[in-house]
């Protein structure tokens, strides 16, 4: 999973469809009004998004309510920072 996870976060339009989401759920065709691309390449991103568990997809009459589903941010955040080289203390000399 976090193989899919790294790689939805690789392109720039996903990344970027993840900070809209930060600030609250937003329906799919509010998250495509802000790109310059066709409908399909929008659908086409939240549909890594969500494969890759970064985000929830709830229907909400005939929307579809996209979230940012944190948990899995978080994971990818925890196996960053456990790869992440350690600091060595300063010895005082």
């Amino acid at each position: 999973m976090i193989d899919q996870t790294f790689k939805a976060l690789a392109d720039p339009t996903r990344r970027a469809i993840l900070a809209m989401l930060r600030d609250g759920d937003l329906p799919a065709g509010e998250i495509a009004g802000q790109f310059p691309v066709a409908w399909a390449s929008v659908s086409h991103h939240l549909s890594v998004l969500k494969e890759a568990g970064l985000v929830l997809a709830t229907r909400d009459g005939q929307f579809i309510r996209y979230s940012l589903n944190t948990t899995v941010v978080q994971d990818a955040l925890q196996h960053l920072l456990e790869i992440a080289p350690r600091r060595k203390e300063r010895r005082n000399a």
